[in-house]
């Protein structure tokens, strides 16, 4: 029995979405906070004679190691998530995020400990990669599995907006302190404020989620003794392919848009057309508040039209979006704002993909299949985009363009997949009842 599929959104349900959106913000920003102070970092925990390409060079790989470690820290997660319930991991993990963020604004730096610091920066970084593995997925499928059925479409809506709200306020805490700190100052001691603030919100979130309930949909399997009694991760790639391969391709349509039109694309205005730094931060943010809006309005398609047509629908206007705006940027920089607001928007798409991915499992394996796939997927597709990317731009400055659009034709091939595979199933119901 999945849970009712009749009944309104409740008090409990919105007092679910929040705490759980909440969380995923402040994960999110504790996670992603580390790039906008890269530059300083690399200052503070290498040594001073190496050359700066390889300071950045190691600054990177540290961040990148965050994204290595998450399809571990997700797996065991996700399987102790299907046989002992999802509520316990979903505190666990925000408290896994929030003590290593805590502690990286603690640490000493090179100068203190000499080669201690970058290594003890690296395996912070690992914890916090482990932490964010077992969240995200954690998350969906925990609201996904509170509200009623109807209304799936917009509680995973809602929680991707409040992931993409924890890489806003990561954008706008660097910006606030970059501007109201000198650049030595913030190299003393601005730098830690960002991870303090992380750790103490991250803390708070999960003594906030002492007040969550555990899932409908886990207490009645564990009524039922219908828990999986095997390995559920093995249980997902011997009978669940063709949820893994849906979900994987998903999660590099996700990753792509985040990495390329969100994460990359400032310093690619500043870089290629001469856009200020101030400026492109704060189109940037236009366009990440707007992605805000355009993942709840996506939830609320899938309720409305199907998951299969919403899907479609989102990969045409992210296509639209996203090559109007590279193109303007590139001939009409003056409608910066505006093309990249409308792309912002279009990337709403994304909002659909945790729907997809929840429906792709049943829940005895749901926890471990949507975190193998979303996790290995994000950890390979995640750490290639940019490097792909920047080879592209070598054979064409519209790259970024080119590598977005063959994404949302994918995403228009996977939907179009998903709507015949929908009505085949239909027409066989039809049949059988007759």
């Amino acid at each position: 029995m999945e849970h009712n599929t009749t009944r309104r959104l409740n008090r409990q349900d919105y007092k679910t979405l929040s705490l759980a959106a909440l969380g995923g913000a402040l994960e999110f920003y504790d996670f992603i906070i580390f790039v906008f102070f890269a530059a300083v970092i690399g200052q503070l925990f290498f040594p001073p004679d190496i050359p700066e390409w390889l300071r950045q060079l190691q600054t990177f790989a540290i961040f990148a190691a965050g994204y290595l470690v998450r399809p571990l820290g997700g797996i065991v997660m996700a399987h102790f998530g299907d046989k002992i319930g999802r509520k316990k991991m979903f505190s666990l993990s925000i408290l896994l995020m929030a003590l290593p963020t805590l502690a990286i604004g603690m640490l000493p730096t090179y100068d203190s400990i000499g080669i201690a610091a970058p290594v003890l920066l690296l395996l912070m970084r690992m914890l916090q990669g482990a932490a964010i593995g077992g969240e995200v997925p954690g998350a969906w499928v925990f609201v996904a599995e509170h509200v009623p059925a109807k209304r799936t479409g917009f509680a995973c809506g809602t929680l991707t907006s409040g992931l993409t709200f924890g890489i806003l306020l990561g954008s706008l805490v660097a910006t606030l302190i970059n501007t109201s700190m000198t650049p030595q100052a913030v190299a003393e001691t601005g730098w830690r404020i960002p991870f303090f603030l992380g750790g103490i919100f991250g803390l708070v979130a999960m003594y906030l989620r002492r007040w969550l309930e555990e899932t409908p949909v886990f207490r009645d399997m564990q009524a039922r003794k219908a828990l999986s009694d095997t390995l559920p991760l093995k249980t997902v790639l011997a009978q669940h392919k063709r949820g893994v391969v849906v979900s994987m391709l998903l999660t590099w349509l996700l990753s792509a848009c985040i990495v390329v039109v969100l994460l990359m694309t400032p310093t690619l205005l500043q870089k290629q057309h001469g856009i200020a730094a101030a400026t492109a931060l704060q189109a940037n943010s236009l366009a990440t508040v707007m992605l805000i809006i355009g993942c709840i309005l996506a939830g609320l398609l899938v309720d409305r039209i199907g998951a299969a047509k919403a899907l479609i629908i989102g990969s045409l206007l992210m296509a639209a979006g996203s090559w109007s705006f590279f193109h303007i940027v590139a001939s009409a920089p003056e409608y910066l704002f505006s093309a990249y607001a409308i792309a912002g928007l279009c990337l709403g798409v994304v909002g659909v993909v945790p729907y997809v991915m929840v429906h792709a499992f049943p829940a005895e394996v749901r926890f471990s299949g949507f975190s193998f796939s979303y996790n290995v997927s994000y950890a390979i597709f995640g750490g290639l985009t940019p490097i792909t990317v920047t080879l592209m731009m070598t054979l064409t400055p519209l790259a970024p363009a080119w590598y977005v659009l063959a994404l949302a034709v994918m995403g228009l091939i996977t939907g179009l997949w998903l709507l015949a595979e929908r009505r085949q199933q239909a027409f066989l119901h039809q049949v059988s009842a007759r």
